[in-house]
């Protein structure tokens, strides 16, 4: 059983333009592409409820190991035949906000014997996402489980020739091991070996996923609510619809977890500055008219909010750079908070370093370095 989101942010070899900069004619930016391969077998509960919290932090980790990189995430989640599904795939997008949908939606369940299908979740990853070619492009997966492969399912790919295929690709393969399991350890330092990887183990719940609040949140939080003001869906009504639903899910956030939603509107700011994204993914008028991605004067009336519907050509040009300006004095304003922001939780991360109470092998550090080297070399 899979579902597959087949939204795609316009344009990915376009580089975005700053505010107002017109139509003028961008240069292809780099790609950053990261896949994670999770096992959701009923004992990889507490990590994956650990990802949920803090996929906007690592996403922001690659935006600033590469600010103006187009960045898509993807995932395969696994478990084993005869649970509920094999597999389930969100492809690589950019719509980073529908990713972690996704991800809310996964729970912890089934795996009855040791052994789950990791091979044919890594073939699925190296095989069947969209992953970008040329030389551009970086290409990093994470396999994270705490089982080994079934060797006996005569229908699968092995390992294997999988990773001899991602060598092909330039797909680097990391995997990361929750938990101690020698057998699951043996298997994951040869694929992280002969996938140009890292072999990394963290404890068997993620490690301590530490959710750093700061003062700075409240407003910042504020202030983004205040961004997805300026946000004018377009489009067919099932995208208007998306795009509205987007605007929503900060405040969604806000209510159940502030450090998420203020990690989610820091992502969002800093993505702003090359995409003039407000949501993610497309399908708002104000940042594709922003980035060059679309022309008012192109989209037909029945493709716009019936309140542009009612104005003259002028009127509705004149409405949507309203827009634009009022995010462009928003987004300065929340990139000032944003620096206060950053530079509060390296100084506390600072502090517990100093006093050993850190843990270095939470999911989400390990994941971050790691990009950052990757990305780099």
């Amino acid at each position: 059983m899979t579902f597959t989101n087949t939204l795609r942010a316009l344009g990915f070899a376009l580089a975005a333009l700053p505010f107002g900069c017109g139509f003028a004619q961008a240069a292809t930016r780099p790609t950053v592409e990261v896949a994670f391969v999770l096992d959701t077998t009923g004992s990889m509960g507490g990590l994956i409820e650990g990802a949920k919290r803090k996929i906007w932090s690592i996403a922001t980790a690659i935006v600033d190991s590469n600010p103006d990189a187009d960045i898509r995430m993807g995932l395969v989640a696994y478990r084993d035949i005869g649970d509920d599904y094999v597999t389930k795939t969100v492809d690589l997008t950019a719509d980073i906000q529908d990713l972690y949908a996704h991800l809310l939606e996964l729970k912890a369940r089934g795996g009855g014997d040791w052994p789950e299908s990791v091979n044919e979740a890594l073939d699925v990853a190296v095989n069947k996402l969209q992953w970008t070619a040329g030389d551009k492009a970086r290409r990093i997966v994470f396999l994270v489980g705490d089982a080994p492969p079934h060797m006996d399912y005569a229908q699968d790919t092995k390992y294997p020739t999988t990773l001899k295929v991602a060598k092909q690709k330039d797909i680097i393969v990391n995997a990361v091991l929750a938990g101690t399991a020698q057998d699951t350890a043996r298997v994951w330092r040869d694929i992280a070996q002969n996938g140009n990887g890292r072999f990394i183990p963290i404890p068997q719940d993620g490690g301590q996923v530490v959710i750093i609040e700061t003062p700075y949140d409240d407003d910042i939080i504020i202030l983004q609510k205040e961004i997805n003001g300026t946000v004018i869906p377009y489009g067919p009504r099932a995208m208007q619809k998306r795009t509205e639903d987007k605007t929503r899910q900060l405040s969604e956030v806000a209510a159940a977890a502030p450090a998420s939603a203020s990690d989610m509107a820091s992502y969002l700011n800093k993505r702003a500055k090359v995409s003039a994204e407000a949501v993610t993914g497309g399908g708002d008028l104000v940042s594709d008219v922003s980035s060059g991605h679309q022309k008012l004067s192109a989209i037909k009336d029945d493709e716009l909010p019936e309140a542009f519907r009612k104005l003259s050509p002028d009127e509705r040009a004149a409405a949507l750079e309203k827009q634009m300006q009022t995010r462009k004095t928003l987004n300065e304003k929340l990139t000032a908070l944003v620096a206060k922001r950053d530079k509060y939780v390296a100084e506390q991360q600072a502090k517990s370093a100093a006093s050993g109470s850190a843990k270095v092998s939470s999911f989400d550090r390990v994941v971050a370095e790691t990009l950052k080297a990757q990305i780099a070399r």
